[in-house]
Order: C-alpha cells, then sequence, then structure tokens
C-alpha cells in the first residue's frame, strides 16, 4: 500500500497525530501541502480516538464512579497505544473496533 519512502518521510507526522487533539490539529496542518497517504491514515485514526476519549469522556463524566472511569481510561489507552505502535512500524493496521470506521469517517482528510 505504502511505499518505504512514503512511510519515512511521514512516520514522523503520524506519531504527532497521537499526541491527543492538539497533536492531531498539528499533524493535520503538517500534511496539509505535502499530502502523505501513511501520515493521513494515522491522522485519520488520531482524530477518530480523540472524539471518541471526549464523547465517551463527557457522557461517563456524569457517572463519577472508578468502575465506570477506569475501564474507558484503560480502552482508550490501548487504543491510542496501538496506533502509535503501529505507526512507530510504519505500518498501517486500523486500531480494533473503531479504526475501519474511523478510515470511512473521515477519508477526506
Amino acid at each position: 500500500m505504502n511505499t518505504q519512502p512514503e512511510i519515512s518521510d511521514g512516520k514522523s507526522i503520524a506519531i504527532t497525530s497521537y499526541i491527543l487533539v492538539v497533536g492531531a490539529l498539528i499533524a493535520l496542518s503538517m500534511n496539509a501541502e505535502n499530502k502523505n497517504k501513511f501520515a493521513a491514515f494515522h491522522i485519520r485514526q488520531a482524530i477518530g480516538l480523540s472524539i471518541t476519549f471526549i464523547g465517551l469522556g463527557s457522557i461517563i463524566s456524569y457517572f463519577p464512579d472508578p468502575r465506570i472511569l477506569f475501564p474507558m481510561w484503560i480502552f482508550i489507552s490501548i487504543l491510542w497505544t496501538y496506533g502509535i505502535v503501529t505507526a512507530v512500524k510504519g505500518q498501517t493496521i486500523p486500531v480494533p473496533l473503531l479504526g475501519k470506521f474511523y478510515q470511512k469517517l473521515f477519508k477526506s482528510i
């Protein structure tokens, strides 16, 4: 899918995208001029994870019980870690459960 030079050129942008919402926005602007498919893949994943985190966090914040908060943090942390690891390895594997949905939802990025 992606060539080795394309992965090398986009790796720093891809990794930056996983630094919460700010990193995704910075990566989006870094990738705006010279489109890199590898970086765009990870930007879509990171934006999706950020929106999921904010959405789940805003809903779950009404229930301050740690038995509800802790699983959400674990779930998001695992997905974020998975995304970062695949970016570092130079792979374009969607995050489990939601990754393919993020790719479809943000296909214009």
